[in-house]
């Protein structure tokens, strides 16, 4: 894939929608109908997993990555198997056992289409082929292999996105602060795109970037890894508070429907969308740490950045 240098928004979504249509392509060879024992799980992945989305995390990935000069065939294994996580977490929460959702990007969830127990082991079965995806090319260095697996399965895990949904269904109904709010997001959301991020810098090859030099592109993206995972959850608060169900393509109201604490109830709708403009800007502060070369090549992520936070869905 070409990484050009963005100098206009029409060239940005120019570098998207070639990129998303790489993360179709991939996640369609990497969930081929016809290979699995049964044809019914191996429907309810691919519906799962390759029918629509905004595919933020594998961009993330590659944009991350192309400002480092990162190898290609790691970064497209690190955007399909943060992908297909991201699509087994959401099988998982809409689950009547978690957030029992019906509707998600505007069609039925999985659990409605396919049946409780099928969604279940589809989420399992995806989060299983993320790891295989990553470790099944060997033209992808094994130190490269394992960081990566490490990277995702921390994300995935107790610290991370589980731990982070265990927060929320234990929260629900009682009063959190807007500090206890924003950790269990940062668990729940934020971790798996610092992943992304982290795991497009892991696919440089080894010996490409100084060790200094590595360790300040590692701080520089955590930092804005922070901002946006916050920023993307205060915005989907906004938007499930002044939205309708069918501009979201989820349900809209739910959180207060189940009296969840949110951004919105605890900060008011204006403060909120105030905060996620702060957090826009603490993003693109991050990305001024870049020497100038690197900078321009950032461009993505900060384009990326701005989209998280002026979205309409």
């Amino acid at each position: 894939m070409p990484r050009e240098v963005m100098s206009s928004d029409s060239a940005f979504q120019a570098w998207a929608d070639l990129r998303m249509r790489r993360i179709q392509a991939l996640i369609d060879a990497h969930l081929p109908l016809q290979a699995a024992a049964s044809p019914a799980l191996a429907e309810a992945m691919h519906y799962a997993a390759a029918l629509g989305g905004k595919r933020i995390r594998p961009l993330l990935v590659w944009a991350a990555g192309e400002c480092f000069d990162a190898d290609t065939q790691a970064m497209d294994a690190a955007a399909c198997a943060v992908e297909l996580v991201h699509a087994y977490s959401l099988v998982h929460d809409d689950l009547p056992c978690m957030d029992n959702d019906v509707l998600r990007r505007g069609r039925p969830t999985a659990h409605i289409k396919f049946g409780e127990a099928a969604a279940l082991l589809a989420g399992d079965a995806l989060q299983a082929r993320a790891f295989e995806v990553l470790t099944s090319n060997p033209q992808i260095p094994s130190s490269v292999q394992a960081r990566l697996c490490a990277l995702l399965a921390t994300a995935a895990g107790v610290s991370g996105m589980a731990g982070g949904q265990a927060l929320d269904l234990a929260a629900t109904g009682r009063h959190l602060d807007v500090e206890a709010l924003s950790d269990m997001h940062r668990r729940k959301t934020g971790a798996l795109l610092k992943a992304s991020l982290l795991m497009g810098l892991a696919c440089v090859e080894p010996g490409h970037l100084q060790i200094d030099e590595h360790s300040r592109a590692a701080a520089m993206l955590g930092h804005y890894a922070d901002a946006i995972g916050l920023a993307f959850q205060v915005v989907d608060d906004v938007l499930d508070a002044s939205a309708d169900s069918a501009t979201l393509g989820k349900t809209a109201g739910k959180d207060a429907a189940q009296h969840k604490a949110t951004f919105v109830t605890l900060l008011g709708l204006q403060a909120a969308q105030d905060l996620a403009r702060q957090l826009l800007g603490q993003a693109l502060q991050a990305l001024d740490a870049l020497p100038p070369a690197r900078r321009l090549r950032a461009e993505p992520l900060a384009e990326l950045a701005r989209r998280i936070v002026i979205r309409s869905h």
